[in-house]
């Protein structure tokens, strides 16, 4: 049984990365300077510089389609979570959504974050991942975050790891990456201010969302609170941020 959920989750993550990789490869023409020779790129902040690449028409469809596709993944992971909470369902394919999400996510995030990053752009491994551009390494480390998460939940589901402690991960990962997007900045784009209040906004729900999803069990233990309300309210949290991905704009 683990074998064959794990066979699937590997066949979505291959389609996923075979559907969005020629989507998201550039034409990569060298940029002209003022005297008409070709200048290279040297890495996405040039890039961003000198081919306005930021607040173009191309640039900004592209970070949408990345959000609302990143939102779509989010509200896959809300609803896995609030079905079993609300004993809508129990069946396999509620507790199976979740870490599917997480792991197509985090491959989606790791192929196709950045148009000028590994493997789609002409920018190296090397440079992609120990380069000096924040908003790269940010994007590449919540799809390394995504996945290993993901991955963790597909054993836990199946029950190959037991230890109350690997709960903890997932709701870490939560208020991780909300913190994350406090200093999450798109660089010199001309809806700076807006994007900034956007992430604001999701980093303050998702640290929302982990935190109650974390000290549910303590409240349950200690109080007369019942930690199926702190997984609705989990839910609802991540249900929140996966609408205002879904409806995100630059």
């Amino acid at each position: 049984m683990a074998s064959l959920w794990l066979r699937g989750l590997s066949c979505m993550a291959a389609f996923v990365l075979l559907c969005v990789a020629p989507l998201g490869a550039q034409d990569h023409e060298p940029t002209p300077d003022v005297t008409g020779e070709s200048a290279p790129h040297h890495g996405h902040d040039s890039a961003s510089s000198s081919d306005g690449w930021e607040g173009s028409k191309e640039g900004i469809a592209y970070s949408e389609f990345n959000h609302h596709l990143a939102g779509f993944f989010v509200l896959l992971i809300g609803l896995s979570e609030l079905v079993p909470a609300l004993r809508i369902s129990s069946g396999n394919w509620a507790r199976m959504l979740l870490p599917g999400a997480l792991i197509l996510m985090g491959v989606f995030l790791l192929v196709w974050s950045d148009h000028q990053a590994w493997p789609v752009g002409p920018m190296t491994f090397a440079q992609t991942f120990w380069g000096d551009d924040p908003e790269i390494l940010q994007h590449k480390l919540y799809g390394m975050l995504s996945l290993t998460v993901g991955l963790i939940e597909v054993f836990r589901r199946l029950d190959r790891v037991v230890h109350a402690g690997w709960m903890a991960p997932l709701p870490a990962f939560a208020i991780l990456g909300g913190l994350m997007l406090f200093a999450h900045s798109h660089g010199a784009h001309p809806s700076a201010q807006k994007i900034a209040l956007d992430h604001a906004i999701m980093g303050t729900l998702a640290i929302s969302a982990g935190s109650t999803k974390l000290v549910s069990v303590w409240l349950d233990s200690i109080l007369s609170w019942s930690r199926a309300r702190g997984e609705i309210v989990w839910a609802v949290f991540i249900l929140a941020i996966g609408l205002q991905l879904l409806l995100y704009s630059e």
